[in-house]
């Protein structure tokens, strides 16, 4: 008997759970077909986690993550715990989540299918067929870097600091990854950073050359952070692959996202590091937030979820051929004219996110 895959499941918070539905229906789906076995648990992460907990990640669901083969998450936050201390917000949950499980590097793929290009603010010609992807360094940077604060200065005035860090090898891992994901693309990868005005911009530029020397068939370029961000929006179809730090990339990546027309397309991967046998920690997640204005209302896009287990699929279980299917199967519904409301276009249907699920149930099943 096949031995099962260990997938924890956190659905977080606001539209999280309805999206995650979603992906459980097509996991049942894929056992059906392909007689692969997958022994997933559930826990609590983020504001859910606070309410019932009183932390936003609990140390039994760390160790549960800690021993799956992939986590599947929905999304945290939301408005009701914005006056929470820091250490107890729902993203602080997730910040431990990546810290501990040492994922280092965000895949951030954007992608616009012909079917949804009159969606993206831009015009279709810029953005149909539209195919790059985002590395985006995780667990370094101005997020952790320490010192950071707020403190009294005297007067009535006060003083925040957030410090910016990078190691060598912090930027020399990252940068192997998006070399490695290059060469299975178009072979060209975009370094990002500001070398003119920051000291970690200086040593990402060292590093990336250093790096780059190792991959002859990979074309590397170096590009300052503001010229990305216009060059996304002029002509984003000259970019395969950027890699990149935290900061810039979290920004970078909902930049390009709204090219493809929507935040509710785009799934995402964060892997750590390999072990001796090949293996890496990994969590996949869509890249939209946990949306509260519309939790509940079966309004929620789980396309991007959807998509995330298919990064699941290739990036942790090695299975590229059924990745691949489930992929078309989300295009072809798309293709069939069904729309939630976040991608609504005229002339389509507008359907509900259980309505879409199973569509895209219907048409993986045709696939496998």
């Amino acid at each position: 008997m096949p031995i099962a895959r260990k997938l924890l499941v956190l659905p977080g918070d606001g539209i999280g759970s309805e999206v995650i539905d979603q992906v459980c229906r097509v996991i049942k789906i894929y056992e059906e077909y392909r007689a692969i076995s997958f022994d997933t648990k559930n826990g609590l992460v983020g504001g859910v986690s606070y309410d019932e907990l009183g932390t936003p990640l609990s140390d039994e669901t760390l160790n549960d993550a800690l021993e799956a083969d992939a986590v599947l998450l929905g999304a945290v936050g939301g408005v009701k715990w914005d006056n929470v201390e820091r250490q107890h917000r729902p993203e602080a949950g997730l910040l431990r989540l990546r810290k501990e499980m040492g994922l280092f590097a965000n895949l951030r793929p954007a992608t616009c299918l012909p079917a949804l290009a009159g969606s993206s603010s831009l015009k279709s010609e810029l953005v149909s067929g539209l195919d790059l992807l985002i590395v985006r360094e995780l667990t370094g940077g101005v997020y952790f870097g320490e010192p950071r604060g707020i403190t009294d200065i005297g007067g009535g005035e006060k003083r925040a600091i957030d410090t910016q860090i990078y190691t060598s090898n912090e930027i020399r891992r990252v940068l192997h990854v998006a070399m490695e994901m290059a060469r299975k693309r178009e072979k060209k990868v975009h370094s990002v950073e500001k070398a003119n005005v920051m000291e970690t911009g200086v040593l990402w530029r060292q590093i990336a050359t250093s790096v780059g020397e190792g991959y002859s068939d990979i074309a590397l370029e170096h590009m300052y952070a503001d010229n990305c961000a216009m060059q996304l929006v002029r002509n984003p179809k000259q970019f395969d692959v950027i890699v990149t730090d935290n900061l810039f990339g979290d920004l970078l990546s909902d930049c390009a996202a709204m090219l493809t027309g929507s935040l509710g397309m785009l799934p995402s991967a964060s892997l750590g590091e390999e072990d001796s046998f090949g293996r890496r920690k990994a969590l996949y997640e869509p890249v939209h937030g946990s949306a509260p204005d519309i939790a509940g209302q079966g309004k929620a896009n789980p396309i991007a979820t959807i998509l995330s287990f298919a990064m699941c699929l290739r990036y942790t279980f090695d299975l590229d051929e059924d990745a691949k299917a489930l992929e078309q199967a989300c295009a072809d519904v798309l293709d069939a004219g069904l729309r939630t409301a976040d991608i609504m276009q005229e002339g389509k249907t507008l359907v509900s996110t259980e309505e879409i699920g199973e569509e895209v149930c219907l048409a993986f099943g045709k696939l496998l």
